[in-house]
């Protein structure tokens, strides 16, 4: 019998926390299945039920269902996407992102900041529809809540490894990243550099119509919406995290 023992064990080749492979999984099952199975019209009442449309909380009387739908399309916006270009960025956005926070906080956070993140990223939608000339937007697509990970994950992935002692054979051991105050994170170069980059990009696109003579369907505003909550956040976490560990 050979001795197995020694055997280095097989690390999975795509390292990405159980959680964020269900959502992918859920967000290309929802359009696969809708692509298949629904015409134009069956389409367009799907989004009508289920994506964001800000107009119904001024005229929800012209629409089907009125201003109830409002209660869960915050969130179910975040599982519909245009096109399957819009849905490849999004899962690779969440793959990129996801992870790390997946690792650090677990699926409840995952799901917490993505949710969340949806739903703050619909808000801002909505107050900034306010304020445009174009009053009109149905918003689906992950990018709110993928938007709050990448906030998240800016409170930590930037941060040194804090090493501890094993309290057993005293040998360095590595505790993982503190995480960063909000001061923190724009004190780090490599976090400020990062947040300047991605805050530029989607305020360029913010004036797009302006550069180009045209508008760029992106909802910038909800992108911006959602990594403001994912930067607040890991603060929370953090804090019902040690409540939790509390005897």
């Amino acid at each position: 019998m050979a001795d197995t023992s020694q055997e280095p064990q097989r690390e999975p080749i795509f390292n990405v926390p159980g959680i964020v492979m269900i959502l992918i999984g859920l967000m290309w099952a929802i359009h696969i299945a809708a692509d298949i199975a629904l015409d134009e019209y069956g389409l367009g009442n799907l989004r009508i039920w289920f994506a964001f449309i800000p107009d119904r909380i001024a005229n929800g009387a012209q629409w089907p269902g009125g201003a109830l739908p409002l209660l869960w399309t915050g969130f179910t916006h975040a599982f519909l996407h245009v096109d399957y270009m819009h849905l490849l960025v999004n899962t690779a956005w969440l793959m990129v992102f996801g992870t790390p926070v997946g690792r650090r906080y677990g699926a409840a956070g995952v799901l917490v900041v993505f949710l969340l993140g949806a739903l703050a990223g619909a808000i801002v939608q909505a107050v900034a529809l306010m304020f445009s000339v174009n009053q009109f937007a149905i918003l689906l697509g992950a990018s709110g809540g993928v938007s709050a990970l990448t906030g998240a994950a800016m409170r930590f992935i930037f941060e040194p490894i804090v090493v501890g002692k094993d309290p057993e054979t005293g040998d360095p051991v590595a505790l993982g990243r503190r995480t960063s105050t909000l001061a923190g994170v724009f004190a780090n170069p490599r976090s400020r550099a990062f947040i300047i980059f991605w805050l530029g990009l989607n305020l360029l696109i913010g004036f797009a119509p302006f550069i180009l003579g045209a508008n760029v369907a992106i909802a910038w505003e909800a992108h911006i919406g959602g990594f403001v909550a994912g930067l607040l956040l890991p603060s929370v976490l953090d804090r019902l995290a040690r409540r939790n560990q509390r005897p």
